[in-house]
């Protein structure tokens, strides 16, 4: 739907260049027929004015005008903006002004007024709210201009109480992730010396040193007028969760090479919707940027960059770095198109572009001291669609319960916990599950007692929700990272070998038989041997090959088609999970182990 729009929402000299051609309206009405190829449909200069391609996505929605309906055309217009609510998982964008065919005539500003005033009843029937994104004057020497808008519908889904959106922090240490989430969750501009980060960090080392060692989450919301929803004016984190239509949930990893083990966890256990990569400006591409770049790139984590610290710089190094940025983002390995963000109309195409398209990477620059160019990153987080649709979630949904446990803690008066992801499936207060597998490959029974979803309580958990589950007083020592609860209905695989299809992608010598690599599958991060390679002795960097691994330690629950990411030293692999040997457990395992 955009490839015609970024003449009109894009810069403006783009919008000069489209539109230095374009003739009278009448004259663009008669010669307003479809085009056999792309370049007769956008010209340089042409007597006629541009098109946007016909409807693509469920999400835009390319409407002329909504002026004065009959009764049964506005009951019509309402039941459709509520399918497309439901589509779209709560969000829906309207262009007003557009015909059927793609071709912006625009409206007068009465017509567009008029046409608003319906949006607006008609949101309000379905219970959501409106938001003018953008507006443009399209003029074609008509007497008087005539105008396009954008307008952002949104409503929280009557079957979860947000939309949320996971997105993964990285970069190289001191890049300043932990004092931008701190200055886009707490709502106040850092002091220059850190002191934004400071509520983010867990530990005692981490406020001494400044620099992050483990994973922690935070939330930045957005109700359904698009306001930011934060920790300012003294909110809780309950009150963000029932105020916010939309929540943001950071996943704020390490940047230091030692904590590298964490980082990737992180990125493949928490399941991020997009990365946010975070290169500090004085410095530039520096330390662990391109190892992260390429774990986001390894694992198809959408992903998007933000410059920081321009205020210490001047205005030719910040150029330097972007430049630096662009050039790496276009090598053949990357294949990214990057896209510099600089006013409110680039950030809204930039979410509309970044959602439909993996290739396009979005550029920020900005200063958490200064707050420069802050907004157009909240604009951007505020529009940026969900990748999955509904249909998708359903899907997911229908399958049987499988919760992945990647935290574990002991709270007091509420006993063991469990953080982790819901992959697929309903999880409910009272369900009863098993977990799994312990070190001899079993599960043992368990009452999912209660469930927290952001801090906030919640009665039910879908697929692709991250949670937090209380187990009452079931035995902590009995569990670990790595672990899933499941319906005791399902089957699982539990398998100490599996095969896997992987590329080397660099090592110092020779990968051969009986090299010990660190596996990490999801949830899973263990240590495992490597038994045989077929068809060759020994692999050297850039060759692919399937393997044969062993875990050393205790068995784990795979799947068939997972990705797989592998480590030693500066040894590094990725690839897919193709083959599974179960262990002589697996015949077994069907009959739960009581906890007593």
């Amino acid at each position: 739907v955009w490839a015609g729009m970024d003449s009109l929402f894009g810069t403006a000299a783009a919008a000069q260049k489209s539109f230095s051609g374009a003739a009278s309206r009448k004259t663009a009405k008669n010669g307003s027929k479809k085009c056999k190829n792309r370049s007769a449909r956008y010209p340089k200069a042409s007597n006629n004015p541009p098109y946007l391609p016909p409807e693509v996505s469920l999400l835009w929605f390319i409407c002329l005008k909504l002026v004065n309906p009959t009764q049964y055309r506005f009951e019509h217009l309402a039941t459709q903006m509520k399918w497309r609510l439901q589509e779209g998982r709560g969000e829906a964008v309207y262009q007003i002004g557009v015909e059927d065919n793609g071709l912006l005539v625009g409206l007068t500003e009465e017509d567009m007024k008029a046409s608003l005033k319906t949006l607006r009843r008609m949101a309000e029937r379905v219970g959501a709210d409106i938001t003018v994104l953008r507006e443009r004057e399209v003029d074609y020497d008509s007497d008087e201009p005539h105008i396009i808008a954008e307008v952002l519908v949104r409503k929280v889904p009557d079957d979860q109480q947000f939309l949320d959106l996971r997105v993964a922090v990285l970069g190289n240490v001191d890049s300043g992730k932990s004092t931008l989430l701190g200055v886009l969750t707490q709502g106040e501009l850092d002091n220059g010396r850190g002191r934004a980060r400071l509520n983010l960090f867990r530990h005692l080392h981490e406020i001494q040193t400044g620099r992050t060692s483990s994973i922690s989450i935070e939330i930045l919301g957005f109700d359904s007028r698009g306001e930011v929803v934060n920790y300012s004016e003294s909110r809780t984190a309950e009150e963000i969760c029932e105020s916010a239509s939309k929540m943001i949930t950071f996943i704020d990893l390490a940047g230091h090479h030692k904590y590298l083990k964490t980082t990737i966890f992180g990125l493949t256990s928490y399941c991020p919707d997009f990365a946010m990569l975070v290169v500090s400006a004085n410095t530039g591409i520096a330390g662990t940027t391109r190892e992260h770049l390429g774990l986001a790139m390894a694992l198809k984590v959408p992903i998007f960059i933000v410059v920081s610290k321009v205020d210490l710089c001047a205005k030719g190094t910040v150029e330097r770095t972007v430049r630096q940025l662009e050039r790496i983002l276009k090598q053949p390995g990357c294949n990214k198109v990057p896209m510099l963000v600089s006013s409110t109309d680039d950030a809204v195409t930039a979410a509309q572009k970044f959602a439909q398209s993996p290739s396009i990477t979005p550029i920020f620059t900005l200063s958490s001291v200064s707050g420069e160019s802050l907004d157009l990153l909240k604009v951007f987080f505020n529009i940026l669609p969900p990748l999955s649709n509904s249909k998708e979630q359903e899907e997911l949904m229908q399958q049987l319960t499988e919760f992945q446990v990647d935290e574990i803690y002991t709270v007091p008066d509420v006993g063991t916990v469990v953080g982790g992801t819901l992959y697929s499936g309903i999880c409910r207060e009272g369900e009863q599950l098993v977990v799994g597998p312990t070190d001899d490959g079993k599960f043992r029974e368990l009452t999912v007692c209660s469930i927290q979803r952001n801090r906030s309580g919640c009665r039910v958990l879908r697929a692709g929700q991250a949670a937090t589950l209380a187990l009452g007083d079931f035995d902590r020592s009995l569990l670990r990272k790595g672990m899933v609860m499941v319906s005791p209905e399902m089957n699982p695989t539990i398998c100490w070998r599996f095969e896997a299809e992987i590329v080397l992608l660099f090592h110092a010598k020779t990968f051969h038989k009986g090299f010990q690599v660190t596996v990490h599958v999801g949830n899973v991060r263990q240590t495992a041997t490597v038994e045989a390679l077929q068809g060759k002795d020994e692999l050297r960097t850039g060759e692919k090959a399937v393997v044969r691994f062993k875990f050393i330690k205790h068995p784990e629950y795979l799947k068939v088609g997972a990705k797989l990411l592998f480590r030693e030293g500066v040894t590094k692999g990725i690839g897919q999970v193709t083959k599974l040997q179960p262990s002589k457990h697996s015949s077994s395992h069907h009959a739960p182990e009581s906890v007593l």
